[in-house]
């Protein structure tokens, strides 16, 4: 399965993502990297059956120009609307409480995280995304959410530190297209637990099953 992968910006380094996702080359995955928006066209999402947004809304680890225009998401929109599949891990929830396609597209974003500290993550529903999970602690940035009110979707997981409690996953339709997001991932260590690994790989395949 061909990806395509958007990531790397101020707080998280390319080098974590890919890190985290090059085991997945083994299952059959291929991944493309976009590391800087700047040399992003709106063409090239097109043939990827998959998207990956693991950046926030900067252009890159050196430049934090907010990438996400309106025009920028809209091609986001029409992929997903049109069949597309989009996972968003981690920072793909953050900086886009005003972006207000993106969010609508995901269902919800990152608000703020306290300190880094253990985090437990669970599964919460039996969905197909989970079978085989086993729930696993390690420490991470805790991510706090706001959740739409008004868009459909299943939570799948959730997340527990010391600061509360969190929805860490959901799924959607958006359209034609399926949208999943994973908040956990801040670490390697997260991103190459076996358990998250299994979130990883079963998220793909989701999202492109019809």
């Amino acid at each position: 399965m061909r990806v395509l992968v958007f990531c790397d910006d101020r707080w998280h380094p390319a080098s974590v993502v890919k890190s985290g996702l090059d085991p997945l080359v083994d299952d059959g995955f291929e991944f493309t990297y976009i590391e800087n928006m700047a040399d992003w066209t709106p063409d090239m999402i097109k043939g990827f059956p998959v998207v990956i947004l693991a950046k926030s809304n900067n252009f890159s680890s050196t430049d934090t120009t907010e990438w996400a225009t309106e025009e920028a998401q809209s091609v986001f929109e029409s992929y997903v609307q049109n069949g597309g599949g989009l996972l968003a891990i981690h920072s793909g929830t953050a900086g886009y409480m005003e972006a207000n396609i993106i969010r609508g597209i995901l269902g919800g974003v990152f608000t703020h995280h306290p300190e880094q500290c253990p985090v437990t993550v669970e599964a919460v529903d039996g969905h197909v995304i989970t079978h085989g999970f086993e729930p696993f602690t390690l420490k991470d940035e805790h991510y706090f959410i706001e959740i739409d009110n008004n868009v459909d979707l299943c939570v799948f997981l959730a997340s527990t530190s010391q600061h509360g409690r969190q929805p860490a996953g959901w799924v959607r339709i958006h359209g034609k297209g399926k949208v999943c997001v994973l908040t956990p991932g801040h670490n390697l260590d997260v991103w190459l637990h076996p358990s998250f690994q299994l979130l990883l790989r079963n998220s793909l395949n989701w999202l492109v099953k019809d």
